[in-house]
């Protein structure tokens, strides 16, 4: 009888028997949508099995890895951190300003929120690597371009997450101190850093190991790093070289991603 009170109760709460069909139109358009984008993105499985044996040839290629040519990836590994560190710093430099203007319950007008926000949809909204085209085509080959593609797309995405991090602390501090007089600078030291600074960390150390990850991809189009040799060894159909470089960079995302989360470990540890 208790099973049957509570079934009565969910059948009430939804609606009825009659609420089923909004769940089968829902997913009828499911399939729909799923099967628009196939067709679109040409998904064929027999195509993927006919081309199995290509690439069971490419990898077989790669193999054995030249060990040997991973001491001349040293130096491209290292520039590859380094365009990482330097990205992501930027990011943060340039994402800072702008959340404060892109949080709606901190912006001072609507008009200056959707402004800010629309900057930051720009930002993100670029791949990295259209933008490193730009910057190779305004400051040359090198890291440099690299550096300032992450920094741009970067700043976006920081830029976003911190503004959301801003709407969801607590008023309460905010309040407070802006019935004591405190002023726009006061309120964010004392208000909404503390609030928003562990998260804001964590979400740093994930923007670094995405943008050691990219990096890496951003030498395909002469912004330095490993990604460079990666292109050279593949044009040259060096792919035992090739090889080399893929182990390489998996290496260095794997002890990217494992530092991070000690470090954020930490961080939520330190916080409670």
């Amino acid at each position: 009888m208790i099973g049957i009170g509570r079934y009565n109760l969910l059948v009430a709460k939804s609606g009825g028997n009659d609420g089923w069909w909004k769940y089968a139109v829902a997913g009828s358009a499911l399939l729909a949508v799923i099967w628009w984008a196939a067709i679109g993105s040409q998904v064929s499985v027999s195509e993927l099995v006919k081309g199995a044996p290509w690439i069971g040839d490419f990898l077989s290629r790669m193999f054995p890895p030249n060990w040997e040519f991973a001491a001349k990836l040293v130096t491209p590994a290292i520039e590859t951190v380094q365009i990482a560190i330097w990205g992501t710093l930027l990011a943060f430099v340039l994402a800072v300003p702008v959340c404060f203007l892109a949080a709606r319950n901190l912006s001072p007008h609507p008009a200056v929120f959707h402004f800010m926000r629309q900057v930051l949809n720009i930002m993100r909204g670029i791949n990295e690597i259209i933008l490193a085209l730009i910057f190779v085509a305004a400051v040359g080959l090198g890291p440099f371009p690299g550096v300032l593609a992450l920094a741009l797309h970067g700043a976006g995405m920081l830029g976003k997450f911190f503004a959301e991090s801003i709407e969801d602390i607590d008023q309460g501090p905010i309040e407070a101190l802006r019935s004591t007089g405190a002023g726009p600078i006061q309120i964010i030291i004392f208000g909404v850093l503390p609030q928003v600074v562990t998260a804001w960390i964590a979400v740093i150390l994930y923007r670094f190991e995405t943008n050691l990850r990219q990096a890496t991809v951003l030498g395909m189009v002469g912004a330095g790093g490993i990604g460079f040799e990666l292109v050279g060894s593949m044009k040259l159909f060096q792919y035992q070289d090739t090889a080399t470089c893929i182990l390489v960079i998996v290496a260095m995302v794997m002890t990217a991603d494992y530092v991070s989360s000690k470090l954020r470990a930490w961080i939520q540890q330190g916080a409670r």
